[in-house]
């Protein structure tokens, strides 16, 4: 179904203008799809009739169900498992560590989608539980999908969401089975929050973050959106920190902030000119 170059150009400002993101030329085809829903609810047939009804008085509920047909919100439990495989094995033992005094750690999954990836982290902490004992652990996940958010609060999924990337055994011993589905046991959910917030807008309180996991998110941005979410996570993120981004993704040529991890791919700490930048805040044992 052919668009009009008006209305490709209002939906594609719509979505930036919400989220940061991008629809490029490879994925305008997801366009038509992604909002036949909308289409069917409204009675009408293309792009063009939606944007007609958009440019209308009163239309903000409207503008933001486009925005959040057009999101892609992909996402299951240890999703590239190698890497959680890294974070339980080399980063959180570093940062158990420095942090022994405190005994508290911050982590933010930006871009968390309907809560996957933060109660994959929760589940590691428990099995790790001896280790993590008197500790405040705190996993804090926002995404601008009000509907991603409401799912990853409620943390029940499908059978078919169960099944992806978690044994049986996971299943039965985090998760209980209701008539709404598998709902994430009460340990898990008090390790975590959820908010409604754009990447580009540190979530929750103004502290630092030791850990903060944007995998899969930063490949929508264009380039200066991009260096400004890297600057946002560099602001975040403690001196000593690390950030986790996707298996597609890489900091190299993208920001002067950051540079790759000596233990795995997708990792990365603050460079030592970002450290400089910091004016003065040393890697240190407590964040």
């Amino acid at each position: 179904m052919e668009i009009s170059a008006a209305s490709q150009d209002y939906i594609r400002d719509l979505l930036e203008t919400h989220t940061g993101q991008q629809i490029t030329d490879e994925r305008r085809w997801r366009i038509t799809t992604a909002l036949a829903g909308i289409f069917r609810e409204y009675g009408i047939s293309n792009v063009d009739q939606l944007v007609c009804l958009l440019t209308m008085p009163g239309q903000a509920q409207l503008a933001q169900r486009v925005v959040e047909a057009l999101l892609n919100n992909e996402t299951y439990f240890f999703r590239d498992f190698p890497y959680f495989e890294t974070l339980k094995n080399t980063v959180l033992p570093e940062l158990r560590e420095r942090r022994a005094d405190s005994r508290r750690l911050r982590v933010w999954s930006a871009g968390c989608s309907t809560g996957q990836e933060a109660l994959s982290l929760a589940m590691i902490f428990s099995e790790q539980a001896e280790d993590w004992r008197d500790w405040t652990i705190e996993i804090i996940g926002s995404d601008v999908s009000r509907k991603a958010i409401e799912t990853a609060k409620a943390a029940t999924y499908s059978q078919f969401e169960i099944q992806r990337g978690i044994s049986v055994a996971q299943m039965l011993k985090f998760f209980s089975e209701s008539e709404q589905g598998w709902q994430a046991d009460p340990k898990l959910r008090s390790m975590t929050q959820f908010h409604v917030a754009n990447l580009l807008e540190a979530p929750g309180p103004a502290l630092p973050y030791d850990i903060v996991l944007c995998r899969n998110v930063l490949l929508y941005f264009e380039a200066a959106t991009r260096a400004r979410a890297f600057e946002r996570i560099h602001h975040s993120l403690a001196a000593d920190g690390w950030l986790m981004l996707g298996a597609g993704e890489t900091a190299l040529g993208q920001t002067s902030l950051f540079e790759p991890a000596q233990c795995g791919n997708a990792l990365y700490r603050h460079s030592c000119e970002a450290v400089t930048r910091r004016r003065g805040t040393p890697r240190s044992k407590a964040a």
